[in-house]
């Protein structure tokens, strides 16, 4: 085909496209919706992706955290109440790494990780909302690569002497003290019923899109002293079971050693502490940044995959419509099919003409669809401060989506045009 012949084509079947304005407008509703879900979902979704990625990249590259449980296992399918029954991740545990692994650096212990522990912040007949009360070591900041905005962290001498002393996450000091321009360090609070003086406020820590998940809702207090008004506690799990009193470990390897012989060395010192023979599983999880992502990639992989099943479900049922449409389109144009065949027009020109109508009118909801998607993820991230993404390959997924569309769809109705009879076309009233 010529670019001459090309043209006319075209030319023709915007005419006709044009001519029907409601009905032309009905048909690539549906392609539409489903481009519309495909492009502002992917943008949603991609936002949230890239900014979970990045709260995920503040753990560090390489530190190693030893949990009792954690995400990592409840993914992979495991019940909640056979995790529980699990052995506790104890101090011990954390000292036997820190003396028996040589590629293991700094070395921090963890007590009130999973909430165990919820208290108010008093302060100057303030009071903050529910915190949670988090014991670790000097070594809280360097393992977990937070950010300490005012005052310092805790001394080896305030750990092992129990001290009663805090450091602030964000939300108690803009609760409590940030109004008012109060520098918190070394004034007096109430956690509950206990009094500590606060020595550091930490800085904000990342969060997943612009949700507050509650990062920043919480009081480090020294491991030794949370151990010792709170070694009773229990956290409440799912189904109402209770889950025993378990630290959590977290270190990074030595200057010049790799995570992966820190990870090594933690599993055996772990396997043999906790007695299991070759042929059992670890009865403990070892995370990390990256185990972490592989995780969130099998979800995110999962969610995007139902995007685009849904997406193409609106779009075959666009494409149904388009295909009705024309159908109706080669009925009333019987007569000038019949003409078009009789002045010499071929099969391949009736047949190309109708493709392209069906084309055009796909290709019209995908530029809609685009136009749409892409306004409510602009428009959701203005209002709500949420993060969007617009990667390149929606837009192309779309188009290729909506060109199949218009070719499938459209084939039957023109095949069926093509394939009229010009005598008995002219005919047709």
């Amino acid at each position: 085909m010529t670019s001459g012949h090309a043209r006319e084509v075209l030319a023709l079947a915007l005419d006709t496209l044009r001519a029907n304005k409601l009905r032309s407008g009905l048909t690539v509703l549906g392609i539409v919706i489903g481009i519309t879900a495909l492009v502002g979902m992917t943008a949603l979704v991609r936002g949230f992706d890239q900014s979970l990625r990045d709260s995920i990249r503040e753990l560090g590259p390489n530190t190693i955290f030893v949990a009792k449980f954690s995400g990592l296992s409840l993914s992979s399918g495991r019940g909640f109440a056979e995790l529980a029954r699990r052995p506790n991740i104890t101090k011990d545990d954390a000292r036997a790494i820190e003396t028996l692994a040589p590629s293991v650096g700094k070395v921090d212990t963890w007590f009130g990780a999973m909430g165990e522990v919820q208290e108010r912040v008093n302060y100057a007949g303030q009071r903050s909302k529910v915190l949670t009360v988090m014991g670790a070591t000097e070594e809280f900041a360097s393992v977990n690569f937070i950010r300490l905005e005012l005052g310092r962290l805790f001394t080896e001498a305030e750990v092992s002497r129990r001290r009663r002393v805090a450091i602030l996450g964000r939300t108690p000091y803009e609760a409590l003290f940030e109004p008012a321009g109060i520098d918190p360090v070394g004034k007096r609070i109430r956690v509950g019923a206990i009094d500590y003086t606060v020595i550091g406020v930490f800085g904000k820590r990342p969060s997943v899109g612009t949700f507050n998940t509650g990062q920043d809702d919480f009081v480090l207090i020294p491991v030794t002293t949370h151990e010792t008004l709170y070694g009773g506690r229990t956290a409440r799990g799912p189904g109402g079971l209770m889950v025993g009193r378990s630290a959590m470990i977290a270190l990074v390897p030595k200057e010049g050693a790799t995570r992966d012989q820190a990870l090594r060395e933690v599993q055996e010192i772990m396997r043999i502490r906790h007695r299991l023979t070759l042929d059992q599983e670890d009865d403990f999880d070892l995370a990390t940044q990256d185990a972490i992502l592989q995780v969130w990639d099998r979800v995110s992989g999962a969610t995007f995959l139902g995007l685009i099943v849904i997406s193409s479900i609106a779009l075959m049922v666009g494409g149904i419509g388009v295909m009705a449409i024309m159908m109706i389109a080669v009925t009333e144009r019987t007569r000038e099919i019949g003409l078009r065949k009789a002045l010499g027009a071929r099969r391949r020109d009736i047949l190309l003409q109708f493709l392209a109508e069906a084309s055009v009118l796909t290709l019209v909801g995908w530029a809609l669809g685009v136009a749409a998607g892409a306004g409510i993820g602009l428009t959701a991230s203005l209002a709500t401060g949420f993060p969007v993404s617009l990667p390149w390959w929606s837009f192309a997924i779309g188009l290729g989506f909506s060109g199949f569309v218009g070719i499938f769809f459209g084939m039957v109705p023109a095949v069926r045009a093509s394939r009229l009879d010009p005598i008995e076309a002219l005919r047709h009233e």
